[in-house]
Protein backbone atom coordinates (compact mmCIF):
# COMPACT_ATOMS: atom_id res chain seq x y z
CA UNK A 1 0.00 0.00 0.00
CA UNK A 2 2.90 2.01 0.84
CA UNK A 3 4.25 1.94 -2.23
CA UNK A 4 0.78 2.62 -4.29
CA UNK A 5 0.45 5.30 -2.11
CA UNK A 6 3.50 7.03 -3.07
CA UNK A 7 3.69 5.95 -6.84
CA UNK A 8 0.25 8.54 -6.49
CA UNK A 9 2.13 11.07 -4.63
CA UNK A 10 4.65 11.12 -7.34
CA UNK A 11 2.67 11.01 -10.08
CA UNK A 12 0.60 14.14 -8.49
CA UNK A 13 3.88 16.21 -8.50
CA UNK A 14 4.89 15.26 -12.21
CA UNK A 15 1.43 16.65 -12.92
CA UNK A 16 2.29 19.43 -10.76
CA UNK A 17 5.12 20.46 -12.40
CA UNK A 18 3.52 20.56 -15.65
CA UNK A 19 0.46 22.50 -14.09
CA UNK A 20 3.26 25.52 -12.88
CA UNK A 21 4.68 25.54 -16.34
CA UNK A 22 1.28 26.26 -17.89
CA UNK A 23 0.95 29.17 -15.49
CA UNK A 24 4.27 30.54 -16.86
CA UNK A 25 4.77 32.62 -20.22
CA UNK A 26 7.20 30.86 -22.57
CA UNK A 27 7.62 27.94 -20.91
CA UNK A 28 5.72 25.10 -22.54
CA UNK A 29 3.68 22.54 -19.95
CA UNK A 30 4.08 19.72 -23.40
CA UNK A 31 7.72 20.30 -22.81
CA UNK A 32 8.21 19.74 -19.17
CA UNK A 33 5.61 17.01 -19.73
CA UNK A 34 8.17 15.89 -21.77
CA UNK A 35 11.19 16.11 -19.12
CA UNK A 36 8.84 14.37 -16.24
CA UNK A 37 8.25 11.38 -18.66
CA UNK A 38 4.11 12.20 -18.03
CA UNK A 39 4.12 12.71 -22.18
CA UNK A 40 3.34 9.95 -24.05
CA UNK A 41 0.85 8.40 -20.96
CA UNK A 42 -0.81 12.05 -21.14
CA UNK A 43 -1.15 11.72 -25.07
CA UNK A 44 -2.38 8.22 -24.73
CA UNK A 45 -4.61 8.38 -21.77
CA UNK A 46 -6.69 11.62 -23.35
CA UNK A 47 -6.45 9.97 -26.75
CA UNK A 48 -8.38 6.60 -25.40
CA UNK A 49 -10.49 9.38 -22.62
CA UNK A 50 -11.94 11.49 -26.02
CA UNK A 51 -12.33 7.75 -27.78
CA UNK A 52 -14.29 5.94 -24.88
CA UNK A 53 -16.37 8.92 -24.34
CA UNK A 54 -17.08 9.39 -28.01
CA UNK A 55 -18.11 5.85 -28.27
CA UNK A 56 -20.30 5.90 -25.04
CA UNK A 57 -22.64 8.36 -26.87
CA UNK A 58 -22.76 6.82 -30.27
CA UNK A 59 -23.05 3.62 -29.06
CA UNK A 60 -25.48 3.54 -25.53
CA UNK A 61 -28.34 5.60 -27.15
CA UNK A 62 -28.17 2.99 -30.29
CA UNK A 63 -28.76 -0.32 -27.78
CA UNK A 64 -25.25 -1.53 -28.99
CA UNK A 65 -23.83 -1.60 -25.39
CA UNK A 66 -20.89 -0.11 -23.61
CA UNK A 67 -18.28 -2.44 -24.49
CA UNK A 68 -16.58 -0.55 -26.86
CA UNK A 69 -15.98 2.37 -24.52
CA UNK A 70 -15.12 0.20 -21.92
CA UNK A 71 -12.38 -1.15 -23.65
CA UNK A 72 -11.23 2.55 -24.55
CA UNK A 73 -11.07 3.46 -20.85
CA UNK A 74 -9.09 0.59 -19.66
CA UNK A 75 -6.36 1.52 -21.88
CA UNK A 76 -5.88 4.58 -19.68
CA UNK A 77 -3.33 4.53 -17.32
CA UNK A 78 -5.65 5.76 -14.82
CA UNK A 79 -3.10 5.23 -11.66
CA UNK A 80 -0.99 7.89 -13.24
CA UNK A 81 -3.41 9.89 -14.85
CA UNK A 82 -6.10 10.59 -12.03
CA UNK A 83 -3.13 12.22 -9.83
CA UNK A 84 -1.17 13.93 -12.56
CA UNK A 85 -4.33 16.00 -13.36
CA UNK A 86 -5.61 16.35 -9.49
CA UNK A 87 -1.71 17.58 -8.98
CA UNK A 88 -1.88 19.63 -12.34
CA UNK A 89 -4.63 21.56 -12.06
CA UNK A 90 -3.80 22.68 -8.34
CA UNK A 91 -0.12 23.34 -9.30
CA UNK A 92 -1.70 25.44 -11.51
CA UNK A 93 -4.01 27.69 -9.67
CA UNK A 94 -1.26 28.33 -7.05
CA UNK A 95 1.51 28.94 -9.59
CA UNK A 96 -1.02 31.61 -11.16
CA UNK A 97 -1.88 33.51 -7.57
CA UNK A 98 1.98 32.81 -6.26
CA UNK A 99 4.65 32.27 -8.97
CA UNK A 100 3.54 33.87 -11.96
CA UNK A 101 3.67 37.42 -9.93
CA UNK A 102 7.43 36.94 -9.31
CA UNK A 103 8.00 35.93 -12.93
CA UNK A 104 6.65 38.95 -13.89
CA UNK A 105 8.96 41.15 -11.66
CA UNK A 106 12.48 38.84 -12.15
CA UNK A 107 11.54 38.37 -16.10
CA UNK A 108 15.08 38.36 -17.48
CA UNK A 109 16.15 35.87 -14.82
CA UNK A 110 13.02 34.00 -14.83
CA UNK A 111 13.41 33.21 -18.65
CA UNK A 112 17.11 32.89 -18.45
CA UNK A 113 16.22 29.87 -16.39
CA UNK A 114 13.57 28.73 -18.32
CA UNK A 115 15.79 29.14 -21.62
CA UNK A 116 18.29 27.07 -20.54
CA UNK A 117 15.65 24.19 -19.71
CA UNK A 118 14.66 24.51 -23.18
CA UNK A 119 17.44 24.35 -24.84
CA UNK A 120 17.87 20.93 -22.97
CA UNK A 121 14.91 19.21 -23.33
CA UNK A 122 15.91 19.85 -27.57
CA UNK A 123 17.67 16.43 -26.95
CA UNK A 124 14.62 14.89 -25.82
CA UNK A 125 12.46 14.77 -29.30
CA UNK A 126 15.91 14.87 -31.08
CA UNK A 127 16.44 11.50 -29.56
CA UNK A 128 13.59 10.44 -28.92
CA UNK A 129 12.46 7.89 -31.89
CA UNK A 130 15.36 6.33 -31.91
CA UNK A 131 15.90 6.79 -35.21
CA UNK A 132 18.81 8.90 -37.23
CA UNK A 133 18.00 12.36 -38.61
CA UNK A 134 18.76 12.85 -42.42
CA UNK A 135 19.01 16.29 -44.48
CA UNK A 136 15.29 16.20 -45.25
CA UNK A 137 14.38 15.93 -41.32
CA UNK A 138 17.02 19.09 -40.53
CA UNK A 139 15.52 21.19 -42.87
CA UNK A 140 11.68 20.38 -41.44
CA UNK A 141 13.03 20.88 -38.72
CA UNK A 142 14.43 24.37 -39.83
CA UNK A 143 11.75 25.48 -41.20
CA UNK A 144 9.24 24.68 -38.26
CA UNK A 145 11.47 26.69 -36.02
CA UNK A 146 11.62 29.98 -37.79
CA UNK A 147 8.15 29.40 -38.45
CA UNK A 148 7.72 29.17 -34.13
CA UNK A 149 10.43 32.18 -33.61
CA UNK A 150 8.88 34.87 -36.24
CA UNK A 151 5.19 33.79 -34.66
CA UNK A 152 6.90 34.46 -30.69
CA UNK A 153 8.24 37.48 -31.88
CA UNK A 154 5.04 39.11 -32.71
CA UNK A 155 3.71 41.98 -30.53
CA UNK A 156 0.86 41.65 -28.58
CA UNK A 157 -2.99 41.81 -29.41
CA UNK A 158 -5.07 43.35 -26.42
CA UNK A 159 -8.65 40.97 -27.29
CA UNK A 160 -12.10 41.42 -25.61
CA UNK A 161 -12.92 39.12 -22.59
CA UNK A 162 -15.89 38.06 -24.54
CA UNK A 163 -17.72 34.70 -24.03
CA UNK A 164 -16.80 33.31 -27.02
CA UNK A 165 -13.42 34.89 -27.56
CA UNK A 166 -12.34 33.52 -23.97
CA UNK A 167 -13.67 30.13 -25.45
CA UNK A 168 -11.56 30.34 -28.66
CA UNK A 169 -8.50 31.47 -26.82
CA UNK A 170 -8.70 28.81 -24.43
CA UNK A 171 -9.70 25.66 -27.30
CA UNK A 172 -6.10 27.25 -28.43
CA UNK A 173 -4.03 27.62 -25.99
CA UNK A 174 -4.76 24.32 -24.41
CA UNK A 175 -2.88 22.66 -27.20
CA UNK A 176 0.39 23.95 -25.95
CA UNK A 177 -0.41 21.43 -22.55
CA UNK A 178 0.26 18.27 -25.51
CA UNK A 179 2.42 20.38 -27.99
CA UNK A 180 6.04 21.04 -26.87
CA UNK A 181 7.26 24.45 -27.89
CA UNK A 182 4.37 26.03 -27.38
CA UNK A 183 3.28 27.58 -23.90
CA UNK A 184 -0.24 28.27 -23.36
CA UNK A 185 0.57 30.98 -20.87
CA UNK A 186 2.64 32.99 -24.00
CA UNK A 187 -0.55 32.13 -26.08
CA UNK A 188 -2.74 34.28 -23.69
CA UNK A 189 -0.09 37.00 -22.66
CA UNK A 190 -0.04 37.30 -26.86
CA UNK A 191 -3.90 37.78 -27.43
CA UNK A 192 -4.32 40.15 -23.86
CA UNK A 193 -6.05 37.32 -21.84
CA UNK A 194 -3.32 36.03 -19.68
CA UNK A 195 -3.69 39.40 -16.65
CA UNK A 196 -7.98 38.94 -17.24
CA UNK A 197 -7.46 34.87 -16.76
CA UNK A 198 -4.83 35.82 -13.46
CA UNK A 199 -7.40 38.33 -12.05
CA UNK A 200 -10.42 35.88 -12.57
CA UNK A 201 -8.64 32.78 -10.83
CA UNK A 202 -7.50 35.68 -8.34
CA UNK A 203 -11.63 36.72 -7.82
CA UNK A 204 -13.10 33.77 -8.54
CA UNK A 205 -14.78 34.97 -11.39
CA UNK A 206 -16.76 31.26 -12.35
CA UNK A 207 -18.84 32.89 -15.39
CA UNK A 208 -14.95 33.87 -17.09
CA UNK A 209 -13.69 30.48 -15.22
CA UNK A 210 -16.11 28.21 -16.61
CA UNK A 211 -16.30 29.49 -20.37
CA UNK A 212 -12.51 29.14 -20.06
CA UNK A 213 -12.23 25.32 -19.01
CA UNK A 214 -14.84 24.28 -21.36
CA UNK A 215 -12.79 26.01 -24.12
CA UNK A 216 -10.03 23.82 -22.42
CA UNK A 217 -12.00 21.26 -22.78
CA UNK A 218 -13.21 21.46 -26.57
CA UNK A 219 -9.89 22.29 -27.58
CA UNK A 220 -8.14 19.39 -26.29
CA UNK A 221 -10.54 17.09 -27.29
CA UNK A 222 -10.44 17.76 -30.67
CA UNK A 223 -6.44 18.40 -30.85
CA UNK A 224 -5.25 15.29 -28.67
CA UNK A 225 -6.40 12.49 -31.20
CA UNK A 226 -4.53 14.12 -33.92
CA UNK A 227 -1.36 14.32 -32.03
CA UNK A 228 -1.91 11.11 -30.91
CA UNK A 229 -2.70 9.63 -34.68
CA UNK A 230 0.47 11.34 -35.37
CA UNK A 231 2.81 9.79 -32.98
CA UNK A 232 1.56 6.36 -33.64
CA UNK A 233 1.46 6.66 -37.20
CA UNK A 234 4.29 9.26 -38.32
CA UNK A 235 5.96 8.99 -34.83
CA UNK A 236 9.73 10.30 -36.19
CA UNK A 237 8.55 12.49 -38.62
CA UNK A 238 5.71 14.21 -35.87
CA UNK A 239 8.95 14.34 -33.30
CA UNK A 240 11.42 16.20 -35.94
CA UNK A 241 8.61 18.85 -36.05
CA UNK A 242 8.25 18.85 -32.23
CA UNK A 243 12.25 19.82 -31.84
CA UNK A 244 11.48 22.61 -34.87
CA UNK A 245 8.61 23.98 -32.44
CA UNK A 246 10.81 24.30 -29.21
CA UNK A 247 13.63 25.34 -30.97
CA UNK A 248 12.17 28.34 -32.20
CA UNK A 249 10.27 28.90 -29.40
CA UNK A 250 13.45 29.91 -27.81
CA UNK A 251 13.05 33.16 -28.86
CA UNK A 252 9.70 34.25 -26.68
CA UNK A 253 12.15 33.00 -24.06
CA UNK A 254 15.04 35.53 -24.58
CA UNK A 255 16.23 36.97 -21.46
CA UNK A 256 16.67 40.83 -22.86
CA UNK A 257 13.09 41.55 -24.76
CA UNK A 258 10.45 44.16 -23.75
CA UNK A 259 7.40 43.64 -23.60
CA UNK A 260 5.97 44.34 -26.92
CA UNK A 261 9.20 41.33 -28.13
CA UNK A 262 11.96 44.03 -29.13
CA UNK A 263 15.12 42.27 -28.81
CA UNK A 264 17.13 44.65 -25.99
CA UNK A 265 20.98 45.45 -25.20
CA UNK A 266 22.20 42.45 -23.07
CA UNK A 267 22.23 43.94 -19.19
CA UNK A 268 23.10 41.94 -16.17
CA UNK A 269 25.02 39.26 -18.50
CA UNK A 270 27.40 37.07 -16.24
CA UNK A 271 23.47 36.36 -13.63
CA UNK A 272 21.50 35.95 -16.59
CA UNK A 273 23.92 33.59 -18.17
CA UNK A 274 25.01 31.92 -14.70
CA UNK A 275 21.06 31.29 -14.91
CA UNK A 276 20.98 29.90 -17.99
CA UNK A 277 23.91 27.33 -17.48
CA UNK A 278 21.73 26.00 -14.02
CA UNK A 279 18.36 25.86 -15.99
CA UNK A 280 20.73 23.52 -18.76
CA UNK A 281 22.44 21.51 -15.61
CA UNK A 282 19.37 20.55 -14.55
CA UNK A 283 18.05 18.57 -17.40
CA UNK A 284 21.09 17.53 -18.44
CA UNK A 285 21.36 16.05 -14.67
CA UNK A 286 17.38 14.70 -15.53
CA UNK A 287 18.54 12.80 -18.46
CA UNK A 288 21.59 11.49 -17.66
CA UNK A 289 19.30 9.91 -14.60
CA UNK A 290 16.69 8.89 -16.65
CA UNK A 291 19.01 7.16 -18.43
CA UNK A 292 21.06 5.11 -15.79
CA UNK A 293 17.70 4.24 -14.46
CA UNK A 294 16.38 2.77 -17.47
CA UNK A 295 19.75 0.60 -18.10
CA UNK A 296 19.16 -0.58 -14.78
CA UNK A 297 15.95 -1.11 -15.03
CA UNK A 298 16.73 -2.84 -18.30
CA UNK A 299 19.74 -5.11 -16.43
CA UNK A 300 17.30 -6.33 -13.84
CA UNK A 301 15.00 -7.04 -16.38
CA UNK A 302 17.48 -9.54 -18.01
CA UNK A 303 18.28 -10.97 -14.11
CA UNK A 304 14.88 -11.40 -12.28
CA UNK A 305 16.89 -11.76 -9.06
CA UNK A 306 17.81 -8.50 -9.08
CA UNK A 307 15.74 -5.98 -7.48
CA UNK A 308 15.78 -2.07 -8.85
CA UNK A 309 15.66 0.67 -6.23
Amino acid sequence: MAKSVGSYIFNAVRGGAVGTSEALPGISGGTVALIVGLYDQLIGGAGHMVSGIKRYLTDVPRGRGKDRAMAQFRQVEWSVLVPALIGMAVALVLALLLIAPLVEEYTQYAYAIFFGLVLACLWIPYTGAGRSWRVGHYLIALAFAVLTFFLTGLPGANLPTHPVVVFLVASVAICALVLPGLSGSFILLAVGLYGPTKDAVGNLDFVYLGTFALGMVTGLAVFVKVLQYLLENFHHMTLVVLTGLMAGSLRALWPWQSEEREILPATDVPVTVTLMVIGFAVIVGAIVWERRKRERLEAAQRRPDVTVH
